[in-house]
């Protein structure tokens, strides 16, 4: 058996809305769930002659067999689980705070906590509720679409986790899952796996094969679902990723209205020493083939001069879309090193850092580069030692 149990680098905030989910699947676990799995089913329920219509019982059964088979809570998943044969907004949501079992409950909440850490820092508290519920619909929504007349409800909440888990594989390709690796009683330990491996293989090992071998809902398990979830997590990053870089970012620097602002523009402004007006130009600059124009060592020029003027936010910007516009070449390396310079100067924002300077190692040009990340992952090793979670086992 092979089972995620933590990942590293965590991000440095409290992730609150983590724990809150965590918190309301346990309560509705323990305050619902057990108490309704030890009820037999009323008799006067409504709800009754269509479940057992929807299990393929013909005719009328005794009151004994119905308290021998059946339980409260089966009731209770039938109404509130989403049935995609019976649209229901309200179950739309509920089904994803139902589980089936203390191990469906217990597997889903893992996964949410190892995955929920990074992505909620990433988005923000907010954003990150209101994309959890976003996955959770649109997993639903994907796995109702193969099984419209399926009267049989889902619950869980794996389709909403499984779009976080979208977002960490896009996000934090570098970080790494630590492991339980249990093959009784020849081998237990732990492995630090990287985290793409440990994402991919869920997807298209624990997922993708059963729904293309056994449909949406194989062998009880939604795979649909699973999948719709991630995928919504992938789009939800590209997203992000592409309203982030097309955001205008104002630099303190004075502009000069002198000469119009084009990329052919920018070199003229630095040769002339009009270092404020250019970045402000190359900020402006909002489709890639424009900020490509303009020379590398150009370009990496301004964010330093934006770094030296306290222009953080900015800085990191050109330094970001450089990455973005030019994923192979020269000054790589130092877009990489400079952006985790200036991630790290806020602790909160290690992770990220971690990243970027990992990148600026990998690429290094000159051993001086590769020096001064080191130097910053071991500044990172530091904090995470000083927080009590290490970032290597």
């Amino acid at each position: 058996m092979f089972l995620p149990i933590d990942d590293s680098p965590k991000a440095g905030s409290f992730p609150r809305i983590t724990w809150l989910l965590i918190g309301i699947n346990m309560a509705v676990y323990l305050g619902v769930s057990l108490p309704f799995g030890w009820r037999p089913p009323a008799l006067d329920d409504p709800l009754l002659a269509e479940y057992l219509r929807m299990i393929g019982v013909p005719g009328p059964v005794s009151y004994d067999l119905i308290r021998e088979q059946l339980t409260a809570y089966d009731l209770l998943i039938f109404r509130y689980g989403f049935r995609p044969a019976h649209f229901d907004l309200l179950s739309l949501f509920s089904s994803l705070f139902l589980h089936a079992g203390f191990f469906h409950l217990a597997g889903n909440l893992l996964f949410l906590y190892i995955f929920g850490n990074n992505v909620e820092h990433r988005l923000g508290p907010l954003k990150y509720l209101c994309a959890y519920l976003f996955f959770g619909v649109a997993a639903t929504l994907f796995f109702a679409l193969f099984v419209s007349g399926s009267n049989v409800p889902l619950v869980g909440a794996s389709g909403a986790i499984s779009g976080v888990m979208g977002c960490y594989f896009l996000w934090f390709p570098r970080n790494r899952v630590k492991v339980l690796v249990l093959l009784f009683p020849f081998i237990i330990t732990t492995l630090m796996i990287p985290a793409r491996w440990v994402l991919g293989f869920y997807l298209l090992i624990d997922n993708l094969l059963p729904f293309l071998a056994f449909g949406a809902s194989g062998a009880g398990v939604a795979h649909g679902a699973h999948i719709g979830g991630f995928l919504a997590g992938l789009g939800l990053v590209l997203v992000t990723n592409r309203l982030r870089l097309a955001r205008p970012v104002t630099a303190a620097a004075n502009w000069s209205t002198a000469t119009p602002c084009s990329p052919a523009s920018i070199p003229q402004a630095v040769a002339l020493g009009e270092l404020g007006a250019a970045s402000r130009c190359y900020l402006e600059l909002e489709q890639s083939r424009q900020r490509k124009a303009v020379p590398a060592a150009t370009a990496l020029a301004l964010g330093d001069y934006l770094m030296e003027q306290g222009e953080h936010k900015a800085a990191l910007k050109v330094f970001r879309r450089f990455i973005v516009d030019r994923p192979t070449g020269p000054g790589l390396d130092q877009a990489y090193l400079a952006a985790g310079k200036l991630l790290l100067q806020q602790p909160r924002y290690a992770t990220s850092a971690y990243h970027y300077l990992l990148a600026a190692i990998d690429l290094a040009s000159t051993p001086a580069i590769a020096a001064e990340a080191r130097a910053g992952i071991s500044r990172i090793e530091e904090l995470q030692r000083r927080s009590g979670r290490p970032l290597l086992p």
